[in-house]
């Protein structure tokens, strides 16, 4: 029997397994820019098809990301069958995710999965895969919020303002229960691997934690867990948004990056190693891809923390006056959790405290990955951890000053050799063009914090 006919019978095995699930419909997903997932339905019975690349798009644009001209060829999807999940919530569907390519045969320069299996491939030749695990923010709230979007989300726990903050409440958590029950029961039946969740420091703002895996797995799982906490959220009857900063005295919602390289043929994690001159258990490698980061980190913050609202999470402290715990410097330190990159006491992994819950993962851990190659290749070194907290002036000699707003990042994204070695040009021409937009389209809204400010002032 050849490969094709076997790879066949193993359609069809799969057809009639789901069929017995009472599978009716499939759909290979693709994620436009926004991290949002776009996908054609079709019937189980067309499985076979749909995985062989049946169905096709025309994508540029979708998500502000480039213009689609009439004359151009589409895009085919091309699912991963090793993706494949029955959809918890609703299990006529079996979702998997899919790789864009343009006219059938080439990857889609804008397509973010492809862009992120480049790295993998770099990271490949040099004996190692990257390990991601995010912890997830988010928000809850009711549903009805929506219709009045001038005030603060209506938060769906009935245990009242807590000062300072609600996180790690128990009466919170248990008022979350509608939402939190359903999604860490879906997100373990579909392979995520739940060992914690919480009430975060915003009120109804909620974390996930779950086992991290490497990278496209994960960000596979990413794009599944934000389309699975939305649909959740609407079975309750409540909202939820990734927006990272919902309200001015809203915590933000963060998407910490815990990254960590492991050996190919030994399996053994490369960021641990008892020979640290420094005496805190880390290696070379581990520090010199701290160091890749942190020299890119202007032009990463362009992916990591990618809209306008991002930039009012990165600030020392909240609008009431507590300290924000989001980083304003790219520095590293041991345990130290106001700076960008912190090497944490409990895992061996980097943990990056930049990135916030509306980056595409696949895009931004793309970049990730390469700035921290770089710093490898290059044999850096990020000096010194920094031991203070790091609000105010330049903690070391070596940090460097995130972006203030997004078109300071974009701009740093632009003027980056690295974000040409990452991404298409055609990418880095559209992405750029698109954020500029998007921060001059923010720069001309005249708001009521100018009214206030100026109204009778002049």
């Amino acid at each position: 029997m050849s490969t094709a006919e076997r790879s066949e019978q193993d359609v069809e095995a799969l057809v009639e397994r789901l069929v017995g699930e009472g599978v009716q419909y499939a759909v290979g997903t693709w994620i436009d820019i926004q991290g949002r997932a776009k996908g054609k339905v079709v019937p189980i019975d067309h499985l076979s098809a749909l995985i062989s690349g049946s169905e096709r798009y025309t994508p540029r644009g979708l998500g502000d990301l480039g213009q689609m001209t009439p004359e151009e060829d589409e895009c085919v999807a091309l699912p991963d069958p090793t993706t494949l999940r029955v959809l918890p919530w609703d299990r006529r569907f079996a979702w998997m995710a899919a790789d864009l390519l343009y006219g059938g045969t080439d990857p889609f320069e804008l397509c973010g999965r492809s862009i992120l299996k480049r790295q993998i491939e770099r990271a490949a030749a040099l004996g190692m895969s990257f390990e991601l695990g995010v912890e997830t923010e988010l928000y809850v709230f009711r549903a009805e919020s929506l219709d009045s979007p001038n005030g603060p989300l209506q938060p769906i726990q009935r245990s009242g303002n807590l000062w300072p903050t609600p996180a790690y409440d128990l009466e919170v958590e248990l008022d979350l229960m509608p939402f939190l029950d359903p999604m860490v029961r879906y997100m373990n039946e579909t392979g995520f691997g739940v060992y914690s969740f919480d009430a975060e420091g915003g009120e109804a703002q909620v974390e996930f934690d779950f086992a991290h895996a490497p990278v496209l797995e994960m960000a596979d799982r990413l794009t599944l867990f934000r389309l699975m906490a939305k649909q959740v959220a609407k079975e309750a009857g409540l909202a939820v948004t990734f927006m990272p900063k919902p309200w001015s005295g809203a915590w933000g919602s963060g998407a910490h990056f815990n990254m960590s390289l492991t050996d190919i043929d030994t399996q053994i994690n490369r960021f641990r190693s008892e020979d640290d001159p420094r005496g805190l258990g880390w290696s070379r490698e581990a520090y010199a891809f701290a160091a890749g980061i942190i020299r890119h980190a202007a032009g990463l913050a362009a992916v990591a923390t990618p809209t306008v609202n991002s930039y009012k999470r990165l600030t020392p402290e909240l609008a009431h006056g507590e300290v924000s715990w989001a980083p304003i410097w790219a520095a590293y330190g041991f345990n130290n959790r106001s700076c960008m990159l912190r090497l944490p006491a409990n895992r061996p992994a980097l943990e990056n405290r930049a990135v916030d819950s509306a980056a595409n993962v696949y895009v931004t851990a793309a970049m990730m990955l390469a700035a921290g190659l770089d710093g490898i290749e290059a044999e850096l070194d990020p000096g010194e951890p920094t031991l203070e907290r790091a609000y105010g002036e330049a903690p070391s000699e070596a940090a460097v000053r995130l972006p203030r707003n997004l078109l300071e990042a974009i701009e740093a994204f632009a003027a980056d050799p690295l974000a040409y070695d990452v991404f298409p040009a055609e990418f880095v021409a559209a992405y750029t063009d698109m954020k500029r937009r998007e921060w001059e389209e923010y720069h001309a809204e005249v708001g009521e914090w100018e009214r206030r400010r100026y109204l009778s002032l002049f």
